[in-house]
């Protein structure tokens, strides 16, 4: 016997659920657009989600006590347009609205993207508190911002939390005002040091890219350099190159290199003769971005991710936000990537979770998910379980 029904909208591979149906609760609808996420959904919950909110009757979906959306934030990110309410797929949130004016659950745990906060010039989330407060919710009139490193879970990924509970319903809080917890985070809590796979390791190519980096991290004057190294401005003619004309940010970062090159031109003259001639040492494989402070000068000893700015390193104690692109972290002393196993921890999945048999898709599915753990802290404060 479930304690409370929920429904599971926008509910991708079903990072509510789990954290829902661990509190005692039973999922009665879910819908996602996504064919490989409806998939894996069914594989591990036994349901089959819709495949489109907005063209449901919302009279047809069945009874529920919590609404729960991870309503898409495409319209909200930075990543995307910023078309917020003027983006078509930002009007999804009105589905939310349309199906709690006919149901009336007595609470929704809403989630989006950290860019909801100032989106539009704070338009945005006007909008929405407006649309919640005629619903005739209490929700916490600021977003919440929250990270799984908050609860010492290894992943810095900030997003907003909207809690939302019936002015009639007497159980649960809505608001969260306590200090930002910072437990110390590892790594190692989801890294399974066995793991020999060969698919995740790093190709013979970026090795030799990352070995070309970490000679540099090793050889130059320290501290190593806090601002983006483009090696391009160590040409001849771009070190003598006018920047008058350039923005105030460039001219500063090339400056920055310009006396890197200056302070170290011993070393790198040669270094950067030798890397050259690596045919695949060009454009963002070019660049480098230290992000690591006084630690050990090594890039295999911290973790590192090909980026569209560069070759970055990052320490070794949370990963950076997984993402729903193929930006997946490397673990410097294994020399091999996460595997999805890995990044469904980060997401708190459970251990027995069946992930999409193509790890591509199952990356993918875990940038977009939920935190299951991030979930549950919220979830308990709304529902009023924080002591069971």
């Amino acid at each position: 016997m479930s304690d409370f029904k929920f429904i599971d909208l926008f509910c991708g591979i079903g990072g509510f659920h789990a954290a829902m149906s661990q509190l005692g609760g039973e999922c009665v609808f879910a819908a996602d657009i996504d064919d490989e996420c409806r998939k894996v959904y069914q594989q591990n919950y036994g349901l089959e989600p819709h495949s489109d909110v907005s063209a449901v009757n919302e009279k047809k979906i069945p009874k529920h006590d919590v609404l729960c959306a991870g309503f898409p934030c495409q319209a909200f990110s930075k990543a995307g347009k910023q078309a917020g309410m003027n983006d078509p797929r930002g009007t999804l949130f009105f589905d939310i609205v349309r199906i709690a004016k006919h149901h009336r659950p007595k609470y929704m745990l809403l989630e989006n993207v950290r860019n909801l906060v100032g989106h539009d010039n704070g338009n945005t989330w006007r909008v929405i508190k407006a649309n919640l407060d005629e619903l005739g919710y209490d929700f916490s009139h600021e977003p919440i911002i929250f990270s799984p490193h908050n609860l010492g879970i290894p992943q810095f990924r900030e997003r907003v939390f909207i809690l939302c509970k019936r002015k009639d319903v007497k159980v649960g809080e809505v608001e969260f005002s306590q200090k930002r917890q910072r437990p110390t985070c590892d790594i190692s809590r989801v890294i399974d040091e066995s793991v020999a796979d060969s698919r995740y390791a790093v190709s013979e190519s970026e090795k030799a890219i990352l070995d070309i980096w970490n000679d540099f991290a090793l050889n130059v004057n320290k501290p190593l350099p806090t601002f983006p190294v483009w090696t391009a401005e160590f040409e001849p003619e771009n070190l003598k190159a006018d920047i008058s004309a350039y923005p105030k940010w460039k001219r500063r970062i090339i400056e920055q290199n310009r006396a890197l090159w200056s302070e170290n031109r011993a070393f790198l003259k040669g270094w950067y003769a030798k890397a050259k001639k690596n045919k695949n040492f060009a454009g963002a494989k070019a660049k480098f971005e230290w992000q690591v402070g006084d630690a050990h000068p090594e890039v295999w000893s911290h973790l590192i991710q090909f980026r569209p700015s560069g070759v970055r390193i990052k320490k070794a104690t949370y990963f950076p936000a997984l993402v729903a692109i193929t930006q997946t972290s490397i673990v410097g002393k294994l020399g091999r990537r996460i595997t999805p196993k890995e990044a469904a921890a980060l997401q708190s999945f459970p251990e027995d979770y069946q992930l999409h048999s193509v790890d591509r898709i199952a990356y993918k599915q875990l940038g977009n998910a939920v935190n299951v753990d991030v979930v549950k802290f919220f979830a308990k404060r709304l529902l009023g379980k924080e002591k069971g």
